[in-house]
């Protein structure tokens, strides 16, 4: 596999994995989940889990990834010696797969947002706005074009391969991603009226904390960090062996939550100053949001023009380092297993994503009886892997690393064969044993109704 390629340095192993981290989860779905949750208690909780959960669940897909030095099927495969376990690669690569075609959907619908607010069509008046958003999505054709155009952009990167295309992008994505947040975040805390929403996120509640804000923190924690859908995993078998794990795994998580924090610190206060709970979900984007800037800058209408460019501007980025990510883990198991080219392995992912993109755009929309079980298609596949297929993933990983591997190949990938300090180690063996599987196996249950 010598020829498989691997990231260049530690920068670019941080930033690419991080990219597969943050994405439209902490700039859109945090901000609405902190809202609905109690705030700054919400993301006390958040932070906890984020450590106690998420980079021992990191860790374990990084020491499959690195370890087999392959795509998640033939990682699995490698550690197991062929046993069923390679059926949780294929489960995550199957995940990915459908994440990214109606992720593309809604990723899409942020590249139309970019070029509408790059005409100022997003800063007319609220019930043009609102409207704006149901026409835009119920027409047959222009959310299929958008979202299929997202997959071609990140085609184009993913096909360049690992280090010219996955890193380099990275290198770049990221810091315009965490410059245009900052800048972002200093104009909304600068509006009259905008310490109400800091303090909302900064000062705790503590009455507003019981099990379904603990669930849902853990929850959030899970999701944000793209566990269980092989993309760490994946990531991870380009590191070299030199990389020292928990340290990349820590510094990703502290990234990651510094994204969803100045998410917060862009949103809570924008919306305080105009008076509009930032709490109102899927719509907070697209309907809420443009109006917040019309209301909060109406005086400075260039100021709010430039503010909304950056807005959907920093979402295309987010968007695309997910999608990257998610792209990957397919065309790495379609090149390595089938021995394809990359650039045909790229294109099968492509347009099989596209179909899904393509079918879960209308069902939303124009061709509203595109559905499963009395719900859309995309509704269908959100679900479907929100609430089976990742914590599933998940949960194996950390089952699989915790119990099955032996625990001399967990230490030496742990270590970089000893020569890094064990001192954490039975800590990590512990969480991945007992407190990840109990953490997701509380999340999935959650999810399905059950807690």
């Amino acid at each position: 596999m010598s020829n498989r390629g691997n990231f260049g340095s530690k920068l670019g192993i941080v930033l690419a994995t991080a990219g597969s981290a943050v994405g439209l989860g902490n700039v859109w779905r945090f901000p609405y989940m902190t809202g609905q949750n109690g705030g700054a208690a919400f993301l006390m909780i958040y932070i906890v889990c984020i450590f106690l959960l998420g980079v021992p669940g990191m860790l374990s897909e990084f020491i499959i990834g690195r370890h087999g030095q392959a795509n998640a099927a033939s990682a699995y495969d490698k550690l197991s010696g062929g046993r069923p376990w390679k059926l949780v690669g294929y489960l995550g690569i199957v995940t990915g797969t459908i994440i990214l075609g109606f992720y593309a959907v809604v990723a899409g619908w942020c590249l139309e947002y970019l070029f509408a607010s790059l005409s100022a069509r997003t800063l007319g008046d609220a019930q043009y706005v609102s409207e704006y958003f149901g026409n835009f999505v119920s027409n047959w054709w222009r959310p299929m074009v958008w979202g299929v155009a997202f997959l071609l952009l990140t085609h184009v990167v993913v096909v360049r391969g690992v280090r010219q295309g996955i890193e380099k992008a990275s290198k770049w994505l990221m810091p315009i991603l965490l410059v245009l947040l900052v800048v972002l975040v200093v104009a909304s805390c600068m509006l009259p009226g905008a310490m109400e929403g800091v303090s909302f996120l900064l000062k705790p509640d503590f009455s507003k904390i019981d099990s379904h804000v603990m669930l849902e923190a853990l929850g959030q924690a899970f999701f944000s960090l793209s566990l269980g859908t092989a993309c760490l995993c994946t990531y991870a078998s380009y590191f070299s062996k030199e990389t020292n794990l928990l340290h990349s795994a820590v510094q990703i998580a502290f990234l990651d939550t510094f994204v969803a924090i100045l998410s917060g610190l862009m949103i809570f206060p924008a919306a305080a100053s105009v008076g509009i709970s930032p709490d109102s979900g899927p719509s907070l984007i697209f309907i809420t949001l443009p109006n917040v800037f019309q209301q909060a800058f109406g005086s400075q209408p260039v100021v709010g023009y430039v503010i909304s460019v950056m807005f959907y501007a920093l979402l295309v980025f987010a968007a695309l380092t997910s999608t990257i990510s998610m792209h990957e883990i397919g065309t790495a198991f379609f090149t390595e297993e089938l021995h394809l080219p990359r650039r045909k392995s790229a294109w099968i992912i492509t347009a099989t994503t596209a179909v899904i993109c393509v079918l879960c755009a209308w069902s939303v929309g124009a061709f509203s009886g595109l559905q499963v079980l009395g719900m859309s298609l995309m509704d269908c596949c959100d679900g479907l892997t929100a609430n089976v297929l990742l914590p599933l993933g998940g949960m194996l990983a950390c089952l699989f690393v915790g119990w099955y591997v032996p625990q001399k190949v967990v230490r030496d990938e742990f270590t970089n064969q000893e020569t890094v300090n064990r001192r954490f180690f039975q800590i990590f063996i512990f969480a991945a044993r007992y407190i990840c599987p109990l953490g997701i196996l509380f999340v999935f249950l959650h999810q399905l109704g059950v807690l």
